[in-house]
């Protein structure tokens, strides 16, 4: 592979996570499309650490992407505290809205999968309006059985997509994409969680202000208090745990000569 991009990866809590920056993501992105190479992303927030230490089905999906990028600012932190600081945070919406920009900027075809059928309809519609050039390949809801997952996965194959967003949620996305990317044969696929729901309208984003800060979780909170207390008082308080368990572990580590990040390139290539 040949894109001019030196790469490494961090590892956090028993995870290793690739330390790209936006410009160099999408750079690589292009490079895999035009090439028609592999790229099957996923990105991890505090929570997501977390869940996949005590789920083995979801860590090894994790692992089977190409690139595992920081979505959250406490991870960013966490490697800031650790030694070995990533570049920037890369939140999934985020990287989904600048992909759709590149795609309409360069003709790209774009399945979406997940959600509600009248809420991924609505992206679809936002989508034609304010990424012209952008080709959809097609669409379907998220609200099908496993037993469906084979037929779902042959409508993409033939829709000859170029880019595969998957809005459903963890670890059902993650398990997914590593089933079903080699057959489906789309060179870019993105899992991006709850993105269509912020995009129809459904669900606010929280502001850049609570985003710098990390505070995105509590604003989430704000909006669905029933829902989601107990699962954010549970990951937040193990994340902090574990993150000064993994502090002091790499504190004397380092003592002993012992380093964090592995500057090998570390993302999957077909190129010979």
């Amino acid at each position: 592979m040949k894109t001019g991009i030196e790469q490494k990866t961090v590892n956090i809590l028993g995870m290793d996570l690739n330390a790209f920056t936006m410009k160099e993501l999408l750079e690589l992105i292009d490079h895999r499309i035009v090439s028609r190479q592999r790229l099957l992303l996923s990105v991890v927030n505090a929570a997501k650490l977390v869940n996949a230490r005590k789920d083995p089905d979801l860590m090894h999906s994790i692992k089977q992407a190409d690139l595992v990028l920081a979505d959250g600012a406490p991870v960013v932190w966490l490697s800031r505290l650790l030694g070995t600081p990533l570049p920037q945070r890369l939140a999934g919406i985020d990287i989904m809205y600048r992909m759709l920009e590149r795609a309409s900027q360069r003709h790209y075809r774009v399945y979406f999968l997940g959600a509600k059928a009248d809420v991924v309809q609505r992206v679809v519609a936002i989508t034609a309006t304010q990424y012209p050039n952008l080709i959809v390949a097609g669409y379907k809801d998220g609200y099908f059985s496993d037993g469906e997952d084979a037929a779902v996965a042959q409508q993409i194959k033939e829709s000859r997509a170029d880019i595969l967003f998957v809005a459903m949620p963890s670890p059902r996305k993650e398990n997914f994409l590593a089933k079903w990317y080699d057959f489906i044969q789309v060179p870019v696929c993105h899992g991006v969680g709850g993105s269509f729901d912020v995009m129809a309208g459904l669900t606010r984003r929280a502001p850049n202000w609570m985003q710098n800060c990390g505070l995105e979780w509590f604003y989430r909170l704000i909006q669905e208090p029933r829902r989601m207390w107990k699962r954010y008082l549970v990951t937040n308080t193990a994340f902090i745990g574990l993150s000064i368990s993994e502090i002091v572990r790499v504190t004397l580590n380092r003592l002993r000569g012992i380093s964090n990040v592995d500057t090998s390139c570390s993302v999957k290539t077909d190129d010979k």
